[in-house]
């Protein structure tokens, strides 16, 4: 199966987690039955400058995000750091972490989320 770039659905959050200004997801999944219902997310997520999504915990599953562009703060269980293009962030369960764009640039990241 091929999914073309034009056929992944796009939502735009506003205030998403309770962080600041408006976050776009694009899917590129279309349900959890691509995921071999392991898990419920696999998108690209792109935050402009200024935004972000706010701190919070997963609960019996964990997420990863891969910064493609751009770097961003993550907060991971309370500690801020720096990540950078390549570099790979994991929130395991019952983790907390949020992420935010504090930079003049448009950041973009894959996020995958699995089920514990």
């Amino acid at each position: 199966m091929v999914r073309r770039a034009n056929e992944c659905s796009v939502k735009v959050n506003e205030n998403m987690r309770g962080g600041d200004g408006s976050v776009k997801l694009t899917s590129l999944i279309s349900g959890p039955e691509e995921l071999l219902d392991k898990g419920r997310l696999f998108s690209v997520i792109t935050l402009e400058p200024g935004c972000s999504i706010g701190c919070h915990v997963h609960e019996k599953e964990s997420e990863l995000f891969y910064i493609v562009k751009g770097s961003v703060t993550y907060n991971d269980n309370g500690e801020e750091i720096t990540v950078n293009p390549g570099d790979v962030t994991i929130v395991e369960p019952g983790g907390s972490h949020g992420i935010a764009n504090r930079t003049d640039e448009t950041c973009e990241l894959v996020a995958l989320i699995l089920y514990q």
